[in-house]
């Protein structure tokens, strides 16, 4: 595979940004020469997907032998899904640097038991070894932890969490935040003629973020809600939220659906038992929508538009992956992946710079298995997703993933 780096916009940088310019691939020149989407949220809290069978843990240990250390901070030990991820994770980091071609990196694993204390000790004595950047942990409570320790080294952070409030200055989320998911759908509603809003929301963490995002979002484009109600998990509960929106749809352009498959089909044949006519108003939702086959096979739910990463990246992953570690990937491995190729990549062109703010925030961002993204100064982080839509034979894309940010922050 080549590790030649392609240089996106170049010419409208100037000489520092010109030099950041080439990094923007990152995972990208390794796909491009090696060349369903699932729920990208599949291994999140939010979410009780069922994951593959794990293998055993690994000790911490180290991988590579290059002469820049980067910590890496997983729940290998953690049981459950926890460890599951964690392990996949950590195989996808050992994939990044066998696929790289030789860069001059050294991780520094360390396991954090799936604990906000066990990642503390994990990150100070990453730090003591010598790390210059915290790839990890996963979970919000320990993120925070960890990046109290790294500030107080001056050390950045690329963590992991889908929860945007432990994000800060230094602190950076390489995750699949529900904020980005809902700004692209609601942004491509908006630009195709839709005003009026509706929306059915689970009443769980993940709705709550949701919610709050989808407020604002059609608020800055001049929308407008009609109704929201938030539902119970179970199906007979949901049928009092259920029958208010459906009796203020005809109100709506569009009704928003932010759950997944073993939810939303449920919540659309309600609404077509209370005389909504589904092919009417259209439907919208998340990635947690993410092709599944329980959303394409409900004809009530079909033309439906949701926002994701463009699946073809994922699914080259997943088949190297598969063919590597004889198993297939959790959904989060892609962002341990991408973490890794991101400073190898930063290692090998930006010099002692590497690391910067200036360079990990750089506003014509990066590319990896998922596609474009790039890190705000908040520590956030917005990523280029495509709009897909429902159909019985799997998803389609309707409006396709950005291929560059542009200059602007």
């Amino acid at each position: 595979m080549s590790a030649e780096l392609p240089v996106m916009g170049s010419a409208a940088l100037p000489p520092r940004r010109r030099s950041l310019a080439g990094v923007i691939a990152l995972a990208g020149l390794l796909l491009a020469a090696c060349s369903g989407n699932s729920s990208y949220f599949s291994s999140s809290p939010f979410s009780s997907t069922p994951q593959p069978v794990a293998a055993p843990p690994a000790p911490a240990t180290t991988l590579g032998t290059g002469q820049v250390k980067a910590a890496l901070i997983l729940p290998l030990s953690a049981a459950g899904n926890a460890g599951i991820a964690g392990q996949a994770m950590r195989n996808a980091a050992e994939m990044a640097l066998a696929e790289f071609n030789a860069p001059n990196i050294q991780l520094l694993v360390k396991d954090d038991g799936g604990t906000a204390e066990g990642a503390r000790a994990a990150a100070q004595q990453a730090l003591d070894e010598g790390a210059e950047i915290i790839l990890g942990p996963l979970f919000a409570q320990s993120v925070g932890i960890v990046g109290q320790v790294a500030h107080t080294r001056n050390i950045p952070v690329i963590a992991f969490s889908t929860d945007a409030n432990v994000a800060s200055r230094g602190v950076y989320l390489l995750s699949f935040l529900p904020e980005s998911d809902v700004a692209r759908i609601v942004q491509y509603a908006g630009s195709s003629g839709k005003r009026s809003y509706a929306a059915l929301i689970p009443d769980n963490p993940y709705g709550t973020v949701v919610e709050a995002a989808f407020k604002q979002d059609v608020a800055r484009r001049g929308g407008q809600v009609v109704v929201i109600e938030r539902y119970p998990h179970d199906k007979a509960a949901m049928a009092g939220p259920v029958k208010i929106v459906a009796q203020a749809a005809s109100r709506a352009d569009v009704l928003f659906i932010p759950d997944g498959g073993d939810a939303v089909p449920d919540v659309a044949q309600g609404l077509v038992a209370n005389g909504v006519n589904t092919k009417k108003i259209q439907l919208l939702g998340t990635g947690l929508w993410g092709d599944d086959p329980r959303i394409n096979s409900t004809p009530a739910l079909d033309g439906g538009w949701y926002a994701a990463p463009d699946a073809a990246g994922y699914r080259n992953f997943s088949a190297r992956y598969t063919a590597r570690f004889k198993q297939p990937p959790v959904r989060t491995a892609t962002l341990a992946y991408d973490a890794v190729a991101l400073i190898a990549a930063l290692v090998k062109t930006q010099g002692p710079q590497r690391f910067s703010a200036e360079v990990l925030t750089s506003p014509s961002g990066f590319t990896g298995i998922d596609g474009l993204f790039r890190f705000r100064a908040d520590g956030t982080n917005e990523r280029g997703l495509a709009v897909l839509r429902v159909t019985p034979s799997g998803a389609q894309t309707i409006s396709p993933a950005p291929r560059s940010f542009g200059a602007s922050g």
